[in-house]
């Protein structure tokens, strides 16, 4: 059956709390991100992802000192992101106990960064996100939180991500996320067929068998979803027994409190 697919709920972090929003606007609170990474963690998530969405000077240092507390409540691994411009950055988040990085915008202002990292830290610790919207039938990627434009086409950037080291990569259907009627399935397929590394599948997750369709039509190695985990909509023990049941591959761990 190959590797096992992962299951990764996403917090987006603002002012030290998580928010949850749709197509990248009209933001509401989630809770406390230490509190639900630890129940994350308790109830058979592979993995986490942090994100800090504002990433301000100011509130880096917040997002740091989160990112501490965090670390010392999980036992999975967990990606941060937001506000990761060079290697300083990222050796900060990694000392405060952070697995991996997630590279965005940055990245494709200067994609030397992803060398960068690569070489310094080794390729299992550069994820880069890549945020696309599909515009006349063009996937298109977006910087600054989805607020830019940048003209650079999904497939060729996501390409060159993997050429210059990265270990995998986070895709974003901006027309997708928050709406829950399903992921951006071809753009997925697609990138699997022309990349020899893993893909996360973000964006559009709102029921049970949008994940099946993820991994068995997306060819995803991995599902990463917000709302729907941070609400209470699906509980990630019942969809690992669900995608179990349909023939996808999934850890399913006994944790002992």
């Amino acid at each position: 059956m190959g590797l096992a697919k992962r299951i990764i709920p996403c917090l987006d972090v603002k002012d030290g709390t998580t928010v949850k929003g749709t197509n990248f606007i009209h933001l509401r609170e989630a809770g406390d991100p230490v509190e639900l990474g630890k129940a994350y963690s308790a109830n058979g998530a592979d993995e986490l992802v942090f994100l800090d969405i504002t990433a301000s000077h100011e509130g880096r240092k917040t997002f740091t000192d989160m990112v501490t507390r965090v670390a010392a409540e999980l036992n999975i691994p967990f990606t941060v992101g937001g506000g990761i411009n060079e290697l300083k950055d990222v050796e900060r988040l990694l000392y405060a106990g952070a697995d991996k990085v997630s590279v965005n915008s940055a990245a494709l202002r200067r994609p030397a960064l992803i060398d960068e990292i690569a070489a310094r830290f080794g390729s299992q610790v550069c994820v880069c996100a890549i945020d696309a919207r599909l515009e006349d039938g063009n996937w298109i990627c977006y910087v600054n939180g989805g607020r830019v434009s940048t003209g650079r086409d999904l497939f060729e950037w996501a390409a060159e991500v993997a050429d210059r080291g990265a270990g995998e990569i986070l895709f974003t259907s901006m027309n997708h996320d928050g709406v829950k009627k399903g992921f951006a399935l071809e753009a997925l397929a697609k990138l699997h067929d022309i990349l020899p590394i893993p893909v996360i599948a973000s964006g559009g997750a709102g029921c049970k068998e949008d994940f099946l369709d993820a991994f068995q039509k997306g060819k995803a190695d991995a599902a990463l979803a917000a709302s729907v985990f941070h609400f209470g909509e699906i509980a990630i023990p019942e969809l690992k027994r669900y995608l179990r049941d349909n023939g996808i591959k999934t850890r399913i761990q006994t944790i002992n409190q």
